[in-house]
């Protein structure tokens, strides 16, 4: 009889153990209701790094602070300039879009540097202002790690986590001595615009979790 309560005992820790700690994406249809738009304001300044045998300068934009429910996570392992300088990026939402993600059950998910939504059958998006209105209050972020700490907390990122991240959004240029081959990219400075050159390119200084 001890043996066998021994053994319920077991099997439901490891199913609580499961639940609390296991990943995240579970939460992935959850809905956050509050969530402000994006600060941004003014900055200067600029970072150089080295990034793939590419002697690189990012410059500063303009600050920025989100707070965002994730939607979609994709980590990048190529060995160009972009997937060395930014290993993952995540589609994240705010707004009416994060408050109803899980009653308009939105699929979300990222490829080749882009991020994608559907919604099944003819849903009503009136809730979240039609589909521009999605496009207005969610993006897709290329995440440039500070350093190797924020590097670890963005490797942490799942889908389903509410968070805040902070730093600047950034132009970056590249180039290799040797070859002369340069490499550039910039940043979104707009929550409004859609398409190529939509996305937000972030300098993470700090992730928190919310």
């Amino acid at each position: 009889m001890k043996s066998k309560l021994a053994v319920i005992l077991f099997v439901l820790a490891v199913a609580l153990f499961i639940f609390l700690t296991g990943n995240r994406s579970n939460f992935a249809d959850r809905g956050v209701s509050g969530i402000p738009e994006p600060v941004q304001g003014p900055a200067q300044g600029t970072v150089t790094t080295t990034a793939a045998g590419y002697d690189t300068v990012i410059t500063f934009k303009a600050s920025y602070d989100i707070k965002a429910l994730v939607v979609s996570t994709k980590n990048y392992r190529g060995t160009g300039v972009f997937d060395s300088l930014s290993p993952k990026d995540v589609a994240l939402a705010w707004g009416s879009v994060a408050q109803h993600n899980n009653d308009i059950n939105f699929h979300w998910s990222q490829s080749g540097r882009w991020y994608y939504w559907y919604t099944d059958g003819s849903v009503d998006l009136t809730p979240v202002g039609s589909s521009s209105g999605v496009s207005r209050q969610s993006s897709n972020n290329h995440l440039i790690p500070a350093d190797d700490s924020v590097r670890e907390m963005i490797g942490k990122i799942k889908t389903g986590d509410y968070i805040e991240i902070i730093g600047y959004l950034v132009n970056l240029k590249a180039t290799s001595s040797g070859s002369g081959k340069y490499y550039t990219n910039s940043s979104s400075l707009s929550r409004n615009d859609t398409g190529d050159g939509a996305c937000e390119i972030i300098y993470v200084t700090d992730v928190k979790w919310l």
